[in-house]
């Protein structure tokens, strides 16, 4: 229905209130199928939850690897990480705050305990930069239940 609208020489404009729109969420679908029909696209960046908590970490920057959504099935996250293990660059993966312990306690079976930052609620009332090892983490929000958007930077 929207590549109709471009087609018919209307504009259309993709916005979001949570992140960058395309970042990890099926919306390039629509920009893919414009490209296919010779539909410009222009891009206007905005603040990234990516971006935000990589240069907030304290972990380094110079070179980092963007893993989308970690698998929900405990068994799936393992091989995903697993592949990951010997990673020398600095991850970072959104989570939801409903399965962050779960992803926690999978990192540090598999990773063991590396330092990470967890960004919770960017630019927001409830911001939180939880700096520290995964051990320290699991530990903080075993005793408070984190909401709302949560990105994980871990360091190699």
């Amino acid at each position: 229905r929207i590549i109709k609208l471009l087609e018919n020489g209307q504009d259309v404009a993709l916005v979001t209130d949570a992140g960058t729109p395309l970042v990890s969420d099926p919306g390039y679908r629509l920009v893919k199928a414009a490209i296919e029909k010779g539909i410009e696209t222009v891009p206007i960046p905005g603040p990234s939850a990516l971006t935000t908590a990589l240069i907030a970490s304290g972990l380094p920057t110079d070179s980092f690897v963007f893993i989308g959504f970690l698998p929900q099935k405990e068994g799936q996250r393992k091989n995903f990480l697993t592949k990951l293990k010997d990673e020398k660059r600095t991850l970072i993966t959104f989570e939801s705050p409903e399965r962050l312990l779960y992803s926690l306690r999978s990192l540090i079976e598999i990773f063991g305990d590396r330092q990470i930052c967890i960004a919770r609620e960017m630019t927001k009332i409830h911001e939180e930069f939880f700096r520290g090892t995964v051990k320290a983490a699991i530990d903080h929000f075993s005793k408070n239940n984190p909401r709302g958007e949560v990105t994980l930077v871990i360091g190699s």
